[in-house]
């Protein structure tokens, strides 16, 4: 996790940076903390080497449920 970032906010900020214009999800906002922790998204710069190592997470397999 990027120092003073929520734990949402990286993901979220990838996700806005490869599709500028979009709308993005906020995930987890069951409390208004998580909330608090997404928007923070709104204010991370996120490198190439950044973007790089979320493109390489790979996608979860089988059911979440």
């Amino acid at each position: 996790m990027r120092a003073g970032t929520g734990r949402g906010a990286v993901p979220v900020a990838g996700r806005a940076s490869s599709r500028p214009g979009d709308v993005v999800p906020s995930p987890g906002t069951k409390t208004p903390k998580y909330l608090a922790d997404n928007a923070c998204a709104a204010n991370v710069e996120l490198s190439p080497a950044d973007l790089a190592d979320l493109d390489a997470i790979p996608t979860p397999v089988g059911a979440r449920y």
